[in-house]
């Protein structure tokens, strides 16, 4: 019989202590420490009770961790001297019969990585569906992390460790995650889907409109008929609409959803998983044959990221009215105007504008998103609650001094343009660390023409600025332009600035967010609050519906925008049964 919460709570300390042997390798004091904190009140709380023992214990303690581990496919796995855990998960990933050459590669992995980092390497091979990381897939990334700088590496180690101890805990307690497994598998299933030019390189690109964003679209439309969507319709930019309806008529909506088209070779789970996690709420609500006091409107957006053409967050804009008529005149890098792409995917153009939605009609706009960062990650939780989306400035610029000779020009009669940009990303970087939670980025930095034996005369640069509130970005903005305008007349430098871009900073609605984090908190995992760095949907609706958004998790160190994008099956069910506790929060409100 499977191991239960309850057997936990009340056991003595030495019996508790033998009930969670095995958990982490070779290292009790963990779960010692983690019982201190008992009654449990979920899995959840467990896990991260365990995490934070790790987390807070010293560096000598977590490499003695580290070092408790086998290396894969090592000597102890030949010597037959692995613990049960050990060997059940690396013969479930196929490390048991290896062929000579695999064998070799690993070995010699391991050689390398134990001279370079002096503890073994450490992987969750049962992978982040729990069903096991092909050989492949682990030598892949045995190889990349390699490259990685020691202290991350060692945070990485112990990351893996923890999602090892997770799975280990999920046998223990005969817990499977049902509904974040089958959103792993929507996710999965609908990056089969993927543009010309990157689906052969097994690389993920979905654009507006093309034909796998068409064929993404025909999917999600027919899961969400699946999961019990009363009305699932394609509206005239392309969003996918799934409606289900109140228990009675005229009642209000909840509108959710992301994004479902891709930057190039991204990742499977960016706005995506804000389409799925909803998905599943509703189905299992039809399932049980149940209806709310409101309805729940999800909203796959068919553009977001701006890709295809200059046109970001495209489809949530539409419900917003804020659809721009001379976009349809824009080309792609093939020439084929927005116009055309629309026509040809059957959209009726003349129905734009009566997508924009009543907020009479709606109680709000939640969204569920990765995090798309390392905050989480390196905190050892699960889920975050943002309290703001940054707003954001971006500006293109150009510093312009004079080309000399590189072996002529002495050092103090320079007029050197890259230099003086140069001084510039260093105060962005100091000045925005100075809020702790604003950000600043030069992402473009170029010396047209530039030789190796020549002093820049020119230098085009971008300039992106963000923070949590409008006031906090205009002071940084102030700051950084008054900086630019020092550094230009200390070098006897010119420069141009144009605006590009500027974003309003949209914060959660209080009781919106209240509503998050007390679903949170039921999870029995820590509420942490955050702000967004990314731009959201979300952070379109907010002009006229109050909104609140979750993050979850992302494996790799949050990393987003790239093939490395992850999350877990157990991350995405705590997403999903947090987003059923709002559900059911707002079912208990009164209603007016």
């Amino acid at each position: 019989m499977p191991l239960t919460l309850e057997q936990l709570n009340t056991a003595s300390a030495a019996e508790a202590l033998q009930l969670l042997d095995g958990v982490y390798e070779h290292s009790p004091w963990i779960a010692e420490q983690a019982l201190a904190q008992r009654p449990f009140r979920s899995l959840a709380h467990l896990k991260h009770a365990m995490a934070h023992a790790v987390r807070t214990a010293s560096t000598d303690a977590q490499l003695g961790l580290i070092r408790a581990h086998p290396e894969l496919a090592g000597k102890a796995m030949v010597a037959q001297s692995l613990t049960a855990e050990s060997t059940h998960e690396q013969s479930k990933a196929g490390l048991t019969q290896c062929t000579p050459d695999e064998f070799a590669r690993i070995q010699q992995l391991n050689a390398d990585y134990n001279a370079r980092f002096g503890f073994p390497f450490i992987l969750a091979v049962r992978g982040p569906r729990g069903t096991g990381l092909s050989k492949q897939q682990i030598i892949d990334t045995f190889a990349r992390r390699l490259g990685n700088h020691a202290d991350f590496e060692r945070a990485e180690a112990l990351r893996n460790i923890h999602r090892i101890a997770e799975i280990r805990l999920n046998d223990k307690l005969g817990a499977e995650p049902l509904l974040g497994n089958d959103v792993w598998d929507w996710h999965e299933q609908l990056a089969e889907h993927s543009d010309p030019g990157f689906a052969e390189k097994g690389q993920l690109t979905v654009t507006y409109l093309t034909d796998a964003h068409r064929a993404c679209a025909q999917r999600i439309s027919h899961w969400m008929r699946e999961c019990g969507f009363d009305a699932v319709e394609m509206d005239a930019v392309g969003n996918v609409v799934g409606r289900y309806h109140p228990a009675a008529p005229g009642a209000r909506y909840l509108m959710t959803g992301s994004h479902y088209d891709t930057v190039r070779n991204g990742g499977k789970y960016d706005g995506r998983l804000g389409i799925f996690v909803p998905m599943a709420c509703v189905r299992e609500l039809h399932r049980a044959g149940r209806r709310l006091p409101f309805g729940i409107e999800v909203v796959a957006f068919a553009e977001e990221e701006g890709q295809r053409y200059k046109a970001t967050f495209l489809g949530s804009g539409a419900l917003i009215g804020h659809f721009n008529p001379t976009w349809l005149d824009q080309k792609d890098a093939d020439g084929i105007t927005m116009r055309a792409a629309m026509h040809n995917a059957g959209l009726c153009i003349d129905d734009i504008a009566t997508l924009q939605r009543d907020p009479a009609h709606y109680l709000g706009f939640i969204e569920v998103h990765i995090e798309q960062g390392p905050v989480l990650n390196e905190l050892d939780l699960p889920l975050g609650v943002v309290t703001s989306i940054n707003g954001g400035v971006r500006f293109i610029a150009e510093m312009i001094g004079t080309a000399s000779h590189a072996g002529t020009t002495p050092m103090d009669r320079r007029r050197d343009a890259a230099v003086a940009v140069a001084e510039l990303a260093l105060y962005v970087e100091q000045r925005a660390a100075q809020d702790g939670d604003s950000v600043g980025t030069i992402g473009q930095l170029l010396v047209p023409g530039g030789s190796i034996n020549v002093v820049p005369g020119r230098c085009l640069f971008s300039l992106d600025l963000r923070a949590p509130t409008d006031a906090q970005r205009d002071a940084l903005v102030r700051d950084v332009l008054e900086q630019l305008g020092k550094i230009a007349a200390r070098r006897g430098l010119r420069y141009t600035l144009e605006e590009s871009m500027r974003a309003a900073a949209a914060p959660s609605a209080p009781a919106w967010q209240h509503h998050w984090e007390r679903a949170v908190d039921a999870l029995g995992v820590p509420v942490f609050r955050m702000p967004s760095g990314a731009g959201h949907d979300a952070m379109k609706l907010h002009a006229i519906l109050p909104q609140a958004m979750l993050f979850v998790r992302g494996e790799n160190s949050g990393i987003s925008h790239n093939p490395l994008e992850s999350t877990t099956n157990n991350d995405m069910q705590l997403a999903v049964d947090a987003f059923s506790q709002v559900l059911h929060q707002l079912a208990e409100e009164p209603r007016p």
